[in-house]
This record gives structure tokens, C-alpha cells and sequence, in this order.
């Protein structure tokens, strides 16, 4: 009897519930990728001026704030450059702090990579940056010269290759009547020096289909094809003064003609022109 008492009680137990194992993923939290590099870095001013020397505020001052506003703390942080400090933060600077001078030497700063706080600085805070002085890239700087050079080689290679005639019209806008006395040595030469020294305005006048038709228009008015009033305002025959067109209010007279040379009109002007220079 005790045995079967025994077993009821069993069976009667409340029966525990046994933890289930829920395996969650953890959620990985991608921290942002800190792009700062450790590096020698170069500032130059921006624009043409290059003093011999120019100091930058490197401290805050009621006249001159030196402030950046930190969004993520909601408000804005003094700076100041002090060359113990690990940091350009004037709050996060302990101890005695050795203030100095930002200054650029003929238009450019070079700062060693063991001055941190200088470059942090320079290169992320300072209200001037872009501004007063940039950050010199050596590879966007690199990637310019490539560009320019290769410009500079499109250029000198339709300088080689372009013919007399249309040299002539590129060169007439640089030197102006002084090509009509040149020779054809002295007009590719030129050319040549021209398109090294201004490449992108020489590939400009080189596409640019006005440039030889204007170019007809001067030597058919040297050559006493056509005449151009004395008040610049009236193109005609030289042979019977007959007016070809009257030229827009301030425009250039022989641009004027080079747009008229397009029309359907102008087209017969331009051909029989064409047909007397030679």
C-alpha cells in the first residue's frame, strides 16, 4: 500500500518546466571606420597672394573666435593650439599648455605627423579651413598635373598637325594683324609656344568654327576685298562700295561677319571672298 502511495505522489507532482535555450543573434554594431591617417601633411593659402609670412588665429579671442560648434554635445567647443596637447580642444587640454603660433611661410605650413593636435586642427576644425588656407592633397594634386599635362600634349599635337590656314586664324587672335607679316616657320613656331603656354584656350579657337571664318573676313579686308567704315559699323565691296551688312550694335565687326559668312546669304559673300584670296 505504501508502495502505491508512493507512486501517486509522483504522478501527482507538479511537473517543472524546463528552460528552453533560445539561441538570439547578437546584433553587431558597426562603429564607424575612423578615416584619420597618420601623416606628414602640407597647408597652403588659398588665392594668388603667397606672403613671406602669415599667421593664423590659433587662439580664441572675444574679437577673433576660434570656435567649432559639436553637434553631438549641442554646443560649440573653444579651440586653441597648444604644442603638449594631445588635443585642440581647449576643454579637453590638462595641465600647463604651451601656446604657440600657427604661422605659413611663403604661402604654405608643412606639419609633421607628431603634431596631432596642430594637424586635427588645421585639417578638421578650424573655422578657415577652405576658407583662408586648404589642406594640400598630394594625390588630387597629382591627378591635376596628370590632367594638365595631358592637355598640354593634346594641344601641341593639333598645334603640329593643323594646317596653315586654319594656324593662321588660331595664331590672329593671340598676335592680332602682326601674323599677316610672319612667316610660315614663324606662325608654327608660335603656334607650338602658344599652345604649351595657354593649352585649353588653343584647343578652344582650334574647335571653334567662328575663328576661321573671322580670320577670312580680316585677310579680305587686308587684302582690300572688303572695306569696314571708319565708325566700324558697315562692311562693304571695296570695288563698288557696296554694303554687304551692317554690323550688330557692340559686336566685334569681324565676328559679325564670320556669323554672316553662316547664312544663306552670307554663304555667297563667303565663297566669292574665298574665290579672290586666292
Amino acid at each position: 500500500m505504501a508502495k502505491k502511495q508512493s507512486m501517486d505522489s509522483v504522478i501527482d507532482a507538479p511537473q517543472q518546466e524546463q528552460p528552453v535555450s533560445i539561441n538570439t543573434p547578437k546584433t553587431e554594431v558597426k562603429k564607424p571606420k575612423n578615416t584619420w591617417a597618420i601623416k606628414d601633411r602640407t597647408y597652403v593659402l588659398t588665392g594668388d597672394k603667397t606672403p613671406i609670412s602669415f599667421t593664423l588665429a590659433s587662439k580664441h579671442h572675444a574679437r577673433h573666435p576660434l570656435m567649432w560648434f559639436d553637434e553631438e554635445k549641442g554646443y560649440s567647443r573653444e579651440l586653441r593650439y597648444a604644442s603638449n596637447q594631445k588635443s585642440p580642444f581647449r576643454d579637453e587640454q590638462d595641465g600647463f599648455s604651451t601656446l604657440k603660433h600657427i604661422v605659413f611661410k611663403d604661402g604654405s605650413l608643412f606639419v609633421s605627423k607628431a603634431d596631432q593636435a596642430l594637424q586635427m586642427l588645421l585639417s578638421n576644425y578650424h573655422p578657415q579651413r577652405n576658407k583662408t588656407y586648404k589642406e594640400l592633397d598630394a594625390v588630387a594634386t597629382a591627378k591635376d598635373d596628370l590632367h594638365d599635362i595631358e592637355v598640354e600634349i593634346q594641344a601641341l599635337v593639333l598645334a603640329r598637325d593643323l594646317d596653315i590656314d586654319h594656324a593662321e586664324a588660331v595664331l590672329r587672335v593671340e598676335q592680332g594683324s602682326a601674323v599677316s607679316k610672319m612667316t610660315t616657320s614663324e606662325i608654327r613656331r608660335d603656334l607650338l609656344l602658344f599652345a604649351k603656354s595657354q593649352p585649353e584656350l588653343f584647343i578652344d579657337l582650334v574647335e571653334d568654327e567662328n575663328v576661321q571664318l573671322r580670320n577670312i573676313a580680316i585677310k579680305a579686308s587686308e587684302a582690300n576685298i572688303i572695306t569696314l567704315a571708319d565708325d566700324n559699323k558697315t562692311f562693304k565691296w571695296a570695288l563698288n562700295q557696296k554694303k554687304i551688312i551692317t554690323v550688330p550694335f557692340d559686336e566685334n565687326p569681324f565676328s559679325a561677319m564670320a556669323s554672316y559668312f553662316k547664312t544663306d546669304e552670307g554663304s555667297e559673300v563667303f565663297n566669292s571672298i574665298q574665290k579672290k584670296l586666292k
